[in-house]
């Protein structure tokens, strides 16, 4: 989470209980009145909650200022901007989050990409895609739209076969080893990775397990020009457009290429994880 994103939601809360204390309510009362356990007031107002727009209109018209919604949805939007839940994009399916990420995309001219447990979607296979978007929606009991999600991810890929777009991707051996998908899907992913290295829009790169790390693997991130840094966890993804962080995403990727392999050598790589399926 970055610090702009938390000194913003602190003030947020700090609103939220000036608020609350304008209307002559201590938080024990707040929460009796909207049925909140007293922890999520405090967690709330002291920016280490963020509220629903649902919770945020309980509250303002539990204070009796309604009047004070529309300002305050809009701060809250603004952490919707940056810290985008799993739990809300997800609510209508992959396909609607898949349909951002190809806006975003076309909008590059080059990416740079780091995957550590993954095939990189711009590089994915449609089988391979399918059985990650079933994992995910089966783990996050999200709408199953995985046919059409993976229509749209595929459409992506285009984007590499225009002029002038460069597609730098690192991926950790273990992305090439993980099952996520059966044999034959991954065997036929791998197989499509070995067709990429080489390409004049694709600079693949793997990180061997056996190579000397100078940062720890860590959660995958995304970076658009220089404007963008997607980053994901379990909870949310992380959309970053201010220059320090863009700029800190940029140093990790460099630090983590030193560390990669490419052409010949990454072929070997994919080759030696393909040799490891016949005996699956």
């Amino acid at each position: 989470m970055s610090t702009d994103y938390q000194q913003a939601r602190v003030a947020f809360g700090i609103s939220l209980r000036e608020i609350r204390m304008s209307s002559a309510l201590t938080g024990t009362q707040l929460a009796s009145a909207l049925g909140w356990p007293h922890s999520k007031i405090y967690k709330c107002e002291g920016g280490k909650q963020t509220m629903t727009e649902a919770d945020l209109r309980l509250w303002v018209d539990a204070c009796g200022q309604p009047d004070k919604f529309a300002g305050m949805l809009s701060r809250l939007r603004g952490f919707e901007s940056q810290i985008r839940s799993w739990r809300r994009q997800l609510a209508s399916g992959h396909s609607p989050v898949q349909d951002g990420w190809n806006v975003e995309v076309g909008r590059s001219t080059v990416i740079h990409a780091w995957e550590e447990s993954v095939v990189a979607g711009m590089l994915q296979t449609a089988d391979y895609a399918r059985h990650v978007f079933m994992r995910y929606g089966s783990f996050y009991g999200t709408a199953r739209d995985a046919d059409e999600a993976v229509r749209i991810r595929v459409k992506r890929q285009e984007w590499i076969y225009e002029s002038g777009h460069t597609l730098r991707v690192i991926m950790w051996e273990a992305a090439l080893r993980a099952l996520v998908c059966p044999p034959s899907v991954l065997d036929a992913q791998l197989d499509r990775l070995s067709s990429v290295v080489g390409m004049n829009t694709v600079e693949l790169g793997i990180i061997p397990f056996s190579a000397s790390l100078k940062l720890p693997t860590a959660n995958g991130f995304w970076i658009f020009d220089e404007r963008l840094a997607v980053t994901e966890d379990w909870h949310a993804e992380v959309w970053l457009d201010d220059a320090e962080n863009i700029r800190l995403y940029g140093r990790v990727w460099k630090t983590l290429q030193e560390s990669a392999v490419y052409g010949a050598d990454a072929h070997n790589v994919i080759n030696a994880a393909r040799r490891t399926l016949s005996s699956r």
